[in-house]
């Protein structure tokens, strides 16, 4: 019995693994617009980010990318992609932490959120200053490109 099911668990994984495989191929395919069975720079340039993951996956330095390659490429870009979302997040935090530690600014009412480091601050503040200040505090945390306002004076 404990046989039979590991032999189906195996089938399913090599299942799993035989569709990621179609997907990739047809990724890579759609990729490969001039249909030389080379990814390129320009094929990606299109995909936020993609031109470092290719640099990086590129093993044999030719500029474009084989199927191999790309697999590589993907990993790496995804890798990269998920990092931006996990320095959104703290920077979420730092941004909330120094709104919460400013003296004089009531910032419980105050929403921060954070996309590629520029922050949107909306809610609700007691006075035009404390607006002014939040906006200050925010701007000044490390990592913070833009900071926009969308919080309302009570």
């Amino acid at each position: 019995m404990k046989l039979e099911k590991a032999v189906v668990i195996a089938g399913i994984a090599s299942c799993g693994l035989a569709f990621a495989a179609h997907a990739q191929s047809d990724k890579f395919k759609s990729l490969d617009r001039d249909g030389d069975g080379f990814i390129s720079k320009s094929e990606v340039s299109h995909i936020e980010g993609y031109g470092a993951a290719l640099t990086e996956a590129d093993d044999n330095r030719d500029g474009k990318l084989s199927p191999d390659e790309f697999t590589k490429a993907e990993a790496i870009h995804d890798r990269q992609q998920v990092g931006k979302y996990v320095d959104d997040s703290v920077l979420t935090g730092k941004v909330k932490t120094a709104l919460l530690r400013e003296k004089g600014l009531k910032s419980m009412d105050v929403n921060v959120e954070t996309y590629r480091g520029r922050v949107l601050l909306s809610g609700f503040v007691a006075s035009d200053a404390q607006r002014k200040q939040a906006l200050l505090v925010a701007s000044k945390v490390q990592g913070v490109q833009e900071v926009k306002d969308g919080m309302t004076v009570k």
